[in-house]
């Protein structure tokens, strides 16, 4: 920073100004190439901005009248005003990515404010750049730069602060010209999609629906143009239209495959479709499956929908869940997405991406976790059967981690729905292990040797048995050199919360024996315990979820807590 610092100083005076401020600027968009936001945030993109004020930046991002007397004395179509937008929005940038490398997860309040100002400079840098058609580039990286924002937020629980920005993006997308053109519609078909799913997990459903359904129009009126006058590949147009109009026709599946029940007279009951007697019904069995064919073509769509439809930004994976719908319409509707989702899945190819010939297996691996989540047990472990056999062909790191995961869920079942259900795991049985021995890289074969042996060495018999499989087969997960093929944080902080939740007790009562620790733990055989809770501290340090959940320190806190009073005994 300094020596940057002192280039600067050094040739600011022997450089013509506009040569200067020019690499003042590359400087930091090449900085930000190599993730240098803090050092190009401050040598570069602030330091070309304070030649236009003195004050703090964002005491002028308030009023839009004052933002261009400021930054545009001579108006925006002056020649140096686009230098000037590309290093606001860099800024914004920099702002931004500082935020997450100090606080991912947002839970310091004033990180989240902090990502709503730079949501909010962004809006206000397009508003002023809008009306300029060959700022229409600065319009589109705008757009790009708040999508980003907004969906970190969304997963972060704030979709009702960010749905304001997200239809400014659309807006945008509408009101430039340039960006009209089928080029960019794939990109605003994304945006409508955001919208919509903003309302949806803002429990606006309605709203979203409504916000599909503009969209499809606003699709099908540049349909009407590029049908006149077309300057791309037929064939590449007509792709690019199936795929936006798929997008938006989804978002109003969402809704409408549960509304067009309740506006049904309930004179007589769907009945449930078992999954597994299904089969010898012909397609389409049910409501739900008669709408997914008048609706969507392929197998590929119809699936995507019943994905999402099935999606609720409020579920977990493990409970508490959201109240379960009064209506038994709703609830048949529920399982009669599952009934087809699975039955697509027996009859369809797997690809690795998606497309019109097969589910992808992305798509499939989500399934059987929603079937989880909704404690949909048959449907459950059939899609887990179809998924296994899939991954038990993939070497990549993305299906090691997929089948890795798929695996948690499976030992962790019993102990989160203990005598729900009862059925061996496909995974878990000894005989998949040698039905692969001839399937898959040699370190794809380790891996999952390596979970299998972690069972084999425990007996049955043990009380803990299912608690200690989960914990060292999460913690063999963890301890691999290969990164990209550890779990998801969301699954390893519900992993550890779920062994917590079963063994916080006992623990807690070998924390309170005080000096008589060791005394205690001999008598009542609690040294599985201590191992378990140990294990669970390796588990957060070695994953860096310290700082996810508040429950962790407690954790940490008792194993120092026994340690110490082990230490005095």
């Amino acid at each position: 920073a300094n020596t940057l610092f002192n280039i600067w100083i050094k040739y600011k005076a022997r450089l013509p100004e506009w040569y200067y401020n020019e690499r003042l600027v590359k400087v930091g968009d090449t900085l930000v190439q190599i993730k240098e936001y803090k050092l190009a945030l401050l040598q570069c993109y602030e330091r070309y901005l304070q030649q236009f004020v003195s004050i703090k930046l964002d005491d002028v991002m308030d009023d839009v009248h004052r933002f261009k007397s400021t930054f545009f004395p001579n108006d925006v179509r002056d020649e140096k005003a686009a230098l000037t937008f590309h290093a606001l929005q860099a800024r914004n940038v920099c702002v931004y990515q500082m935020v997450c490398s100090g606080d991912r997860n947002l839970q310091n309040p004033e990180s989240l404010q902090t990502c709503l100002n730079v949501l909010t400079s962004l809006r206000l840098t397009m508003q002023v750049a809008l009306p300029q058609e060959n700022l229409c580039w600065l319009i589109y990286n705008g757009t790009i730069q708040i999508y980003t924002i907004c969906r970190h937020l969304m997963v972060m629980g704030q979709s009702a602060k960010v749905l304001e920005y997200l239809l400014w993006a659309s807006i945008c997308m509408e009101s430039s010209i340039p960006l009209l053109s089928v080029h960019y519609l794939t990109w605003r078909a994304t945006l409508y999609t955001a919208v919509s799913q903003c309302y949806f997990d803002c429990q606006a459903g309605i709203h979203g629906e409504i916000f599909a359904r503009r969209g499809l129009i606003k699709i099908d009126e540049l349909k009407q143009l590029e049908d006149t006058s077309s300057s791309l590949e037929h064939t590449e147009t007509e792709k690019i239209f199936r795929e936006a109009t798929l997008k938006m026709s989804v978002m109003i599946f969402k809704r409408a495959v549960y509304e067009s029940r309740r506006k049904l007279n309930s004179v007589r009951q769907e009945s449930k479709v078992n999954p597994r007697k299904a089969v010898n019904l012909s397609w389409p069995r049910t409501p739900t499956e008669r709408l997914l064919v008048e609706m969507f073509d392929g197998a590929a769509a119809q699936f995507l929908a019943i994905l999402e439809a099935l999606s609720d930004s409020s579920r977990n994976l493990l409970p508490p869940h959201p109240p379960v719908p009064d209506e038994i319409e709703m609830r048949n509707v529920t399982s009669e997405l599952f009934s087809a989702g699975l039955e697509i899945l027996s009859e369809n190819i797997f690809v690795i991406t998606a497309g019109e010939e097969g589910v992808s297996g992305d798509a499939a691996v989500k399934f059987v976790k929603l079937a989880f989540s909704y404690e949909e047990w048959d449907v459950f472990y059939s899609a887990l059967e179809f998924v296994d056999n899939f991954l038990q062909t993939q070497d990549g790191p993305t299906w090691k981690k997929a089948e890795i995961e798929l695996k948690l869920l499976t030992l962790m079942r019993p102990l989160v729905f203990s005598g729900k259900f009862e059925r061996s795991s496909p995974i878990r049985d000894g005989s998949s292990k040698e039905a692969s021995a001839r399937q898959g890289s040699k370190k794809t074969q380790t891996i999952r040797s390596e979970l299998l042996n972690v069972e084999e060495s425990l007996k049955p018999e043990d009380p803990f048995n299912d608690l200690m499989i989960l914990a060292t087969t999460v913690f063999s997960c963890v301890s691999t050199s290969e990164q990209n093929v550890h779990p998801d944080k969301e699954i390893l902080v519900d992993v550890v919360m779920c062994l917590w939740q079963k063994c916080k007790t006992e623990v807690q009562q070998i924390q309170r024996s005080g000096s008589d620790c060791l005394e205690y733990i001999h008598k009542h055989q609690a040294y599985q315990w201590v191992r378990i809770l140990w294990i669970m501290n390796e588990i957060i340090e070695k994953s860096n979820i310290a700082d996810t959940n508040v429950m962790f320190a407690e954790i940490t806190l008792c194993q120092a807590a026994i340690l110490e009073n082990v230490a005095d005994s």
